[in-house]
């Protein structure tokens, strides 16, 4: 099967933030039958959350994959867990060491009970739409539209980028 294009959502306000989502975009291209064929800037947002707690460092990975989406889930879960990620379904949206989340699999649409694709609250996510546009500006996203349409419409947030600390 060829490879297919996935745009992962990463997120931190636990820790050297800025540190752990750079290393998990590393993490992520070393995935077995993954490579990582760009990365946006970090930025900086504030929580959307009804708990109180600190700003996100935000960023997104664009990969080229052979795995199927399950398979790249499980992966990345296994990621998270390298960074102490505990998940509370009592607190949906509460501070984390490290979040990553599929946005777009290939021309993929998935609803099941462990995986949504495309992300289910992506477009209304400016943390996550202009990282992506600043990776892929002209993407198109059947049903949805453009990003620029997207990031036009998305609810305000408060989002800085931040300078690069990779390369």
């Amino acid at each position: 099967m060829p490879a297919e294009e996935v745009f992962v959502a990463l997120g931190s306000n636990i820790g050297d933030s800025s540190t752990i989502v750079d290393q998990a975009i590393v993490a992520l291209g070393n995935i077995n039958r993954c490579s990582l064929r760009a990365r946006s800037s970090l930025y900086r947002s504030e929580a959307v959350s009804d708990i109180p707690q600190d700003d996100y460092i935000n960023a997104v990975a664009l990969l080229d994959t052979a795995l199927e989406p399950m398979d790249l889930l499980l992966e990345m879960q296994a990621i998270e867990h390298a960074y102490y990620r505990r998940r509370d379904q009592e607190e949906r949206w509460a501070p984390r060491t490290l979040d990553l989340d599929i946005i777009l699999f290939g021309d993929r649409s998935i609803d099941d009970s462990h995986l949504v694709i495309p992300h289910p609250r992506f477009a209304e996510r400016l943390f996550v739409l202009e990282p992506m546009f600043e990776i892929d500006g002209d993407r198109f996203i059947p049903g949805y539209g453009s990003l620029s349409y997207l990031i036009a419409n998305a609810p305000p947030v408060s989002l800085e980028k931040l300078a690069k600390s990779h390369d």
